[in-house]
């Protein structure tokens, strides 16, 4: 994996992606020279409509990234990529219909639209086609040899097997007798020289995934293999690399104190993020206002009561604030003041509520909280008070999450889908933590584009 402004990305979506982006610029102008022989048209030079070209290339490719082409489920099944890449296609010509109005340089660019939205697809699709075998082989993943035969070592083995990992095991070495999970393990003792065990198995990658690490690290030999180029990372590190997520049954204090991240205060991202929500917040006030009002008359005419609702959350450093959506559920939906988990087919929520909910209309509001400061688009979802207290209990370094501001979306919104249960909190708190800990502006601008892919196929929507 390459780690881009503290993100890991897999060799092969970026090789995929660099292909896609060559593809993409080699139909826009075969498109433009299909248009050009068909009415009869001189080919100028390439100078002369190059910004059409890249405009299609990057907007296309850019709602490729949006709508999860690049995604795990895309990268396995060319026939849900085809699908996906069909609608980044479609998206990218609005914009370029959009553009040409404000740009008219991009004005001849609709004639050539329809060769485009043929040749595009076809092209990308055939890409992967040709390319999909080679992606998911052996030679775009990492070898990685386990110190450990336990049950976290069994985990790495897990994770190995599931379809799209990048990494394969190619060994687990045991550090002592009571290690004994993993089938196939070596015990250290049968081997001379773990270095030259790590060489002979060309790993890349050591991984130490001890039950009991005291007296049992064999520092010199893991020193002598950091030095030969081999990468020596520790459990926890691996799985947040691998799984996008802080692992909570192995990440301990000591490992979030000294590891790299949490510098989500520097001033410059402050200043970046909060900038974007002020300007983001306007323009999407002004763009959403007459749905909101709209989908406001619905509700008044649908069931009794206001149309909007106050609820108390918990924001950043564990302080309260009022959010503000659009009504969902039946006014009396929590009579007794108890805040209660929505379910799937909750009979509390409305008709019109269900259908907002599934369009994530009801969310629209909370763009004004984002405008007063005390949201951001981009964040954990903020929680109530009685759920955060009771998951501060149950759930280590629940406090943590608090330390960044919440959002409208979030890396566990994208990646997760609705919680109502410990378990769902758990995994969610995981995908927060990761994002507290390693958020960069990228990480906002990657959220961004893929919460698209939520809006345009919502899942988990209660």
């Amino acid at each position: 994996m390459i780690r881009l402004f503290k993100h890991y990305v897999p060799h092969a979506v970026l090789l995929l992606g660099f292909v896609d982006v060559v593809l993409l610029l080699c139909a826009a102008e075969a498109s433009w020279v299909l248009r050009a022989w068909q009415i009869g048209m001189a080919i100028t030079s390439i100078t002369t409509r190059i910004g059409p070209i890249i405009t299609f290339a990057c907007s296309v490719e850019i709602a490729m990234i949006a709508v999860g082409v690049y995604g795990l489920d895309a990268l396995q099944s060319v026939r849900f990529a085809s699908v996906r890449i069909m609608v980044a296609t479609a998206l990218g010509l609005i914009f370029m219909s959009v553009a040409a109005f404000v740009a008219p340089g991009l004005t001849l660019w609709r004639s050539n639209a329809l060769y485009a939205a043929l040749l595009a697809p076809t092209m990308l699709t055939l890409a992967r086609l040709l390319l999909g075998s080679a992606l998911g082989s052996e030679a775009f993943k990492r070898r990685v040899l386990v110190l450990g035969a336990g049950a976290r070592a069994a985990r790495i083995k897990a994770l190995a097997d599931k379809p799209g990992a990048g990494f394969v095991v190619c060994g687990f070495v045991g550090m002592n007798n009571a290690e004994a999970v993993v089938r196939g393990a070596i015990h250290r003792d049968a081997i001379d020289s773990l270095s030259d065990h790590v060489v002979n198995l060309k790993a890349s990658e050591v991984v130490l995934a001890l039950e009991e690490r005291r007296n049992a690290l064999p520092l010199q030999d893991l020193l002598r293999i950091k030095t030969t180029g081999v990468h020596v990372n520790e459990l926890s590190s691996f799985l947040e690399r691998e799984t996008g997520r802080v692992d909570l049954a192995t990440a301990s204090h000591s490992w979030l104190i000294f590891s790299d991240g949490f510098s989500s205060g520097h001033f410059l991202s402050t200043i970046a993020k909060r900038l974007f929500d002020i300007l983001a917040s306007l323009l999407l006030l002004i763009l959403a206002l007459p749905v909101i009002v709209l989908t406001a008359i619905a509700i008044k005419l649908e069931s009794r009561g206001p149309a909007f609702y106050r609820q108390k959350r918990v924001g950043l450093f564990g302080e309260e604030f009022d959010v503000i959506k659009l009504r969902s559920m039946r006014q009396d939906a929590e009579v007794a003041g108890v805040a209660v988990w929505a379910q799937e087919n909750d009979p509390r929520v409305t008709r019109i509520g269900r259908f907002i909910r599934m369009v994530r209309i009801d969310e629209l509001p909370q763009v004004w909280v984002v405008l007063l400061g005390k949201m951001s688009f981009v964040g954990p979802r903020p929680e109530r008070m009685q759920f955060v207290t009771d998951l501060t209990q149950q759930l280590p370094f629940y406090a943590e999450r608090h330390m960044v501001k919440p959002g409208i979306t979030g890396w566990a919104q994208i990646n997760y889908p609705y919680g109502a249960s410990l378990e769902d909190a758990r995994n969610k708190l995981e995908y927060d933590l990761y994002y507290a800990k390693n958020y960069t502006p990228f990480l906002d601008l990657l959220i961004l584009l893929q919460t698209v892919r939520v809006l345009l196929w919502p899942s988990g929507a209660r």
